[in-house]
């Protein structure tokens, strides 16, 4: 039996696993050359990226008040900010806006007039899951809120809102039949949605389409759309392989493999527990591990 605690665990460090393993195949030549430079730190620790760093402020915006405010947690992300996390150019103009003193919701609607659809606030929604485990209905509202900070538009909330309420029924133990009816029930937009229909026939039918009938069918790009369901389809796909198995075909699809690693990983380490990863050297793994357990105690307390 896995317990939950273990599976707080699981989820976060399963996020940073999936980002920190996926960084070294992201983007092109450019980008894979400038992170084989930055990509360890001193110590020779896997570095992770702004995947796992959005995610920790996130964490600890909600351990320290106790509820999420937008203000705070804008500013922590911006404090936050490096560009040798590889936050996408949206994402940082934003945060640097906001580093600025200008207006969380000013900056967003000055980079993106409506609103940014990247996956950037889906890549952090497992923290919200963690917080929310008892109520979808204020998962979904607290998912919507920490979204609008960064990505308000309606693509990129109900991306974050499929990995949020998935990574919920999979700290349940739901199946993938359960875990495909509720997301389903839950994502209003004809983006998400669209794909989102595809992997359920693949999983249902039990079909196991290749690596590029993925990609061209569910995307691996930066966009909600392109990569949100990717993440959940091979989280699902693999969900009783080992975390390895899943990982591999993450990276053989390409793309934003960071951002959908780290939704994969948290989703596969939300169901499977931490016994199931893989015990590589990462950045800051203890700090993360105690992060889980912190957020799994404030949650038991409530």
């Amino acid at each position: 039996m896995i317990l939950p605690e273990d599976q707080y665990v699981g989820c976060l460090l399963g996020l940073a696993l999936g980002d920190a393993l996926g960084a070294p195949y992201e983007g092109g030549i450019i980008e894979r050359l400038v992170w084989r430079f930055i990509g360890k730190t001193d110590d020779g620790s896997l570095r992770w990226t702004d995947d796992t760093q959005m995610s920790l402020d996130l964490a600890e915006s909600l351990l320290t008040k106790g509820a999420l405010y937008q203000d705070e947690l804008a500013r922590r992300f911006a404090e936050s900010y490096s560009w040798k996390r590889g936050y996408g150019p949206g994402a940082a103009r934003i945060l640097k806006l906001v580093k600025r003193g200008y207006s969380w919701r000013d900056a967003v609607h000055s980079v993106y007039r409506e609103g940014s659809f990247g996956n950037g606030a889906a890549m952090r929604a497992p923290v919200l899951a963690l917080f929310f485990p008892d109520s979808i209905e204020k998962l979904i509202v607290n998912t919507r809120a920490a979204s609008e900070v960064t990505h308000s538009h309606p693509v990129g909330i109900d991306g974050a809102i499929l990995i949020a309420v998935a990574t919920s029924q999979l700290l349940a133990q739901s199946n993938s039949n359960k875990v495909l009816e509720v997301v389903s029930a839950n994502c209003q937009t004809a983006e998400i949605r669209a794909p989102l229909q595809v992997a359920v026939s693949w999983l249902q039918q039990k079909s196991l389409p290749t690596v590029s009938e993925v990609v061209t069918r569910l995307g691996n790009g930066i966009t909600a759309h392109k990569s949100c369901v990717t993440a959940l389809y091979i989280a699902l796909r693999f969900i009783d392989n080992s975390f390895a198995d899943m990982l591999n075909f993450v990276v053989a699809c390409g793309g934003d493999v960071d951002t959908i690693g780290a939704m994969a990983g948290a989703l596969w380490g939300s169901y499977n527990g931490h016994d199931g990863l893989p015990d590589i050297k990462i950045e800051s793994r203890l700090l993360i591990e105690n992060t889980s357990r912190r957020i799994y105690a404030a949650v038991a307390l409530k």
